[in-house]
This record gives C-alpha cells, structure tokens and sequence, in this order.
C-alpha cells in the first residue's frame, strides 16, 4: 500500500520533530505551569529546531500563559506548542490559485540555483491540471541549458506545451513569447521559469524590471504572482534569501521543498512569523504529486511530534 500524503510528510519532517520532542522531553514534570527555567528550556529547543527568534519568543509566551490541568508532561507540552505554531502557519496558508481575467494567469518562479525551482514549476503545473486548469511553460532561466532542457522533459512528462529560447538568449523575449502563445492557445496559467544567479544582484533586478516592462505592454496585471522556492535544507540562510528576493523582485508567495530528510523544516515557522508571506505549498519528495497545497494544522503537528 502507498503512503499517503500526510505519511510522507510526518516522515519528511521527522528529523525535525525528533530534534524538537528531544528537547521537549526533558522539560515534562506534574506542574500546572512550567516554570520560568522550563519556559527558557522551551524557547531554546525552538530556536536549535529553526524556528528562529521571534516565533520561539512568541510561542514561549504564549505556553507561559496556559495551565496544564493534567500535568505538564512530555505530550501536553507538545501539544500545547503545535497549537500555537498552527496560530502562527495559519494566516499564511493560502494555495496558489489562477483568477487573472483575461487569461492566462501569469506566475514568476524565482530561487536560486539548486532550490528545486525547475521541478516545483513542473509540480505546480500539475496541481493547477488536477484542478482542471490549462497550463503552460516558459523557459525564462536562458542562461543555463540545462534549465531548458529540464523543464522541456518535464513538460513532456506532464504533457504541456512550453515556450522556450536560444541558450543564451533574452529571458524577456521568452517571456513575451509565452504570454502571446498562452492567450492564442486559450491556457488558463502560464507559469515562467527565471534565472537563479544572486552573485549580482543589479543585474537579476534589471533583469526582472525587464520581465515585469514586457508583460505590462500585453497585460498590465502581470505578473499576478512571484513564487520564491525555497530549500529547507538551507535553514535559517532561506530566510536571507527572503530578504533579497523580496527587494529585487516584489515576491508575492513562497513554496518551500526538500523538507524529506532534513531537520531544520522548522524555518518554515520563522518565515511565517517574519514575513507573513503566503506560503502556497510544501514539497516532501522528488515525485510528481509530493508538492502540495499547505496544511498549516498538519504542519504545525508534525513539527511538533504529535501528527
């Protein structure tokens, strides 16, 4: 029998969950409260599972402030947090939908390089088909071949059509290309891919100002998102990441991968606490439909060890 979804996602996040119950587990006792020792034990185990500062300080707060009827132990106290993360994720929780009229509606993917950024557009494409939307690509990362070529074998897997360039070329003209192509043909999406290179910041801006000039002449709301991938196995550097994108391309929405193995998913937590960007969906594996939308409940109980 497969597993399902939220299988693959408690064993995804369960580096994480393991780091946190450990340190979870040494704060139990009977008291009704935890005490000021315990409470500081609690923001530091936060903090060491990724949840940053903030959101370890809130949630330490807000745990001071609950009386556990039965007993502090182990169980409760992890309960007791993934209620509180579930306050922080929900507000954020918010799936990727196509809504642009006219169509198509148009979606930037944006990351740096080996963030997962070709596949996930591949996997958002087919989370937009299993709600019977019409997609296409376009191959707006010109300057690595290998981009290209990734995204042509993932279109042809899913069976989209897809817009692509010279190596080399003019990632606006690509994108330019798609847009006409995507209304001719009648898609409901079109989602781009785009270059991943942060070395120089001013040339990604100019790029991307670019981009944004050449869908404004044919369709002034475009683009309707700017998605950033994020790596989770980068930890609290995906956050930095955060900061550049949103300043040189105005990100809308996060999508956050690679969250099967590592331990440090709990940045997930911080983005949310810090930015209150949307985030639109997670991914726990390699395969087709291991992207999926959000769940913040489910999320905040398997970071906590208690799905």
């Amino acid at each position: 029998m497969s597993e399902s979804w939220s299988d693959r996602l408690f064993g995804g996040f369960r580096k994480t969950s393991e780091r946190l119950s450990g340190n979870l587990g040494t704060l139990g006792s009977g008291a009704t409260k935890l005490t000021e020792d315990q409470l500081d034990e609690l923001e530091d185990a936060l903090i060491m599972s990724d949840l940053g500062p903030r959101a370890a300080m809130r949630i330490r707060d807000a745990v001071a402030e609950r009386r556990f009827e039965r007993g502090a132990d182990e169980r409760a106290i992890s309960e007791a947090v993934a209620a509180e993360i579930a306050e922080i994720l929900r507000p954020v929780a918010k799936p990727l939908e196509v809504t642009a009229f006219p169509r198509p509606h148009v979606v930037l993917v944006i990351g740096v390089n080996g963030s997962g950024k070709t596949t996930t557009i591949a996997k958002l494409a087919h989370l937009f088909q299993e709600d019977d939307y019409s997609v296409m690509l376009a191959a707006g990362d010109t300057f690595r071949a290998a981009a290209i070529g990734q995204l042509k074998v993932w279109a042809d897997r899913i069976g989209v059509p897809i817009v692509t360039g010279p190596e080399g070329g003019d990632p606006a003209s690509v994108v330019f290309d798609g847009v006409k192509a995507a209304t001719e043909k009648g898609s409901d999406a079109l989602i781009v891919d785009t270059a991943g290179r942060l070395q120089n910041k001013r040339e990604l801006m100019d790029e991307l100002t670019k981009i944004r000039k050449v869908l404004g002449r044919l369709n002034p709301e475009a683009p309707h998102d700017v998605v950033l991938v994020l790596d989770a196995t980068n930890g609290q550097n995906a956050l930095q990441q955060i900061d550049v994108f949103k300043e040189v391309a105005g990100v809308t929405g996060l999508v956050m991968t690679k969250l099967d193995g590592t331990a440090r998913g709990g940045v997930l937590v911080a983005a949310a606490e810090q930015y209150g960007l949307p985030i639109h969906a997670i991914g726990v594996g390699e395969k087709i439909d291991d992207l999926r939308p959000f769940d913040p409940d489910l999320v905040a109980r398997v970071i906590a060890g208690v799905a």
